[in-house]
């Protein structure tokens, strides 16, 4: 178990009890209660908005050199919890622990990228044509208020906090509740990296504990979520009415469109890789399987096998490969998603159920699905689980269509060999990521992000950082 027991940052203090209900996380491959975590509410937000607002001028004016020496600070730190955090995360969400080491080192580059972002952040100086000459200098938006799921709690908060103290913005947290030993693991990091009081802070809480209290307060001037369209939508409606500035990573349902003259066997592997990677709970997870129908016998039996090799189990067992859904609740989700598309006409080739040797634990077995007609709701919905719905299709135009017909546009993939067919995909497949012959499509140093229902903004590459700072134009004459 990590040494670390969650707790509330604020001001700088690391309080491990509070006068609310505490919060009770449950270990999602045993059912077993993990601890209780101290609660935010009301008076909580105000503290820490306090302190947010006393903590702005001079985080604000510290120069970027300087605010990079504090994100590297909390890289060397972060390193340094490697295993704690890898442990805190495999706990939690259950995730393989072999896998959760991964999560911490892509974290690490967000702290070490926005270092030099921020020691890079210059304004620019141009000649006015009416004498004099023009400034346009970056400054500091204000308060940043940051909002994160479960299935990757380690990443997604380092891709607000990263660039929000490049920027020169303190930021206040409220992570999902079933992370909290994670989140706080990232706090002490934070503060042992240099932060000073009140410019990382951690609310744990549920959301309707904390949330609002964030989004009304005017002093917030940027809010950013992950997390559903749903509630993706409720915010920028109460973003509206402070006029906040917003990024939203919202839901995905990533098609992947196979083409005749793609190396089926090395489609098949990748895209069985990535569907059941952390149970399929990836945002940018690989979710619709468009094939040429000349490959689809081979395609599919090759995902058949991939899905049948993983090991279900524990996730502090070395020897498992895919751990549970973190949530009940998720699980029955996906439960009934499968039931249904079954009912639709679709054929189960393995998986399809909860595993039978398993009497506790969210677990539901690598699913894949073949015969799914194209108005089925897992066809039109992400199901953020271990189902692979897999259809064939002969024309390369008409499968573009189908891949383009839901609202979200977060990822989407092909796979062949022709350039030429490339340079197309990438240009008519409606999202705002492409993988080619590949799910690699997250890096520290390029733009994260889509577009339409999944949402605005990006995170990561030089792109982020602009959406943490307003411009500031004066223009210079003589006297």
């Amino acid at each position: 178990m990590p040494a670390t027991t969650p707790a509330l940052l604020i001001g700088g203090e690391f309080r491990r009890h509070s006068a609310h209900e505490p919060i009770e996380v449950v270990n999602p491959c045993t059912e077993e209660v993990l601890w209780n975590t101290p609660a935010a509410g009301a008076q909580e937000v105000a503290e820490s908005l306090e302190h947010a607002r006393a903590a702005l001028p001079a985080w604000s004016a510290v120069h970027g050199w300087d605010r990079a020496k504090v994100l590297r600070g909390i890289a060397r730190a972060m390193e340094g919890r490697k295993g704690d955090l890898a442990r805190a995360l495999s706990l939690e969400i259950g995730r393989p622990i072999g896998q959760s080491e991964g999560e911490v080192l892509i974290a690490i580059e967000q702290f070490d990228w926005f270092a030099g972002e921020a020691e890079r952040l210059f304004g620019e100086t141009i000649p006015s044509r009416q004498g004099g000459r023009l400034a346009a200098v970056p400054e500091a938006v204000g308060i940043v208020a940051a909002f994160t799921a479960w299935n990757f709690p380690i990443n997604l908060i380092a891709r607000k906090i990263a660039p929000a103290l490049a920027a020169g913005c303190p930021i206040i947290c409220r992570p999902s509740e079933q992370t909290p030993c994670t989140s706080t693991i990232i706090a002490e990091a934070c503060v042992e990296g240099g932060a000073p009081a009140g410019v990382v802070q951690m609310l744990h809480g549920p959301a309707e504990a904390v949330t609002p209290f964030l989004m009304e307060a005017d002093e917030v001037r940027k809010i950013s979520l992950t997390g559903s369209t749903r509630v993706g939508k409720l915010l920028l409606a109460e973003a509206a009415k402070t006029v906040k500035r917003t990024s939203m990573e919202l839901g995905g349902h990533a098609p992947v469109v196979v083409c005749d003259d793609a190396d089926v066997d090395t489609a098949a592997m990748l895209c069985a890789q990535f569907k059941f990677r952390n149970a399929g709970q990836v945002c940018i997870a690989p979710n619709r399987f468009y094939v040429h129908e000349s490959l689809s016998d081979r395609f599919i039996e090759g995902m058949v096998m991939a899905a049948r090799a993983l090991v279900l189990g524990d996730s502090q067992d070395e020897a498992t490969t895919m751990g549970p859904l973190t949530l009940a609740s998720q699980r029955d989700r996906v439960e009934a998603l499968c039931a249904e598309t079954l009912g639709d006409g679709a054929r189960c080739l393995t998986g399809g159920g909860r595993p039978a040797k398993r009497n506790k634990g969210f677990f539901f077995e690598p699913t894949v699905l073949t015969e799914v007609p194209d108005e089925s709701r897992i066809m039109r919905e992400e199901p953020f689980g271990p189902l692979a719905p897999i259809v064939t299709y002969r024309d390369l135009d008409d499968a573009i269509e189908r891949a383009n017909s839901t609202p979200y546009g977060l990822a989407a993939y092909g796979f062949t060999t022709s350039q030429s067919r490339a340079e197309a995909l990438s240009r008519r497949l409606h999202a705002g990521m492409v993988g080619i012959n590949t799910f690699m499509i997250a890096h520290a140093e390029a733009p994260f992000g889509g577009v339409d229902h999944s949402g605005m903004g990006r995170e990561g590459g030089r792109q982020a950082i602009h959406d943490y700072l307003n411009v500031k134009l004066t223009h210079y004459v003589a006297s």
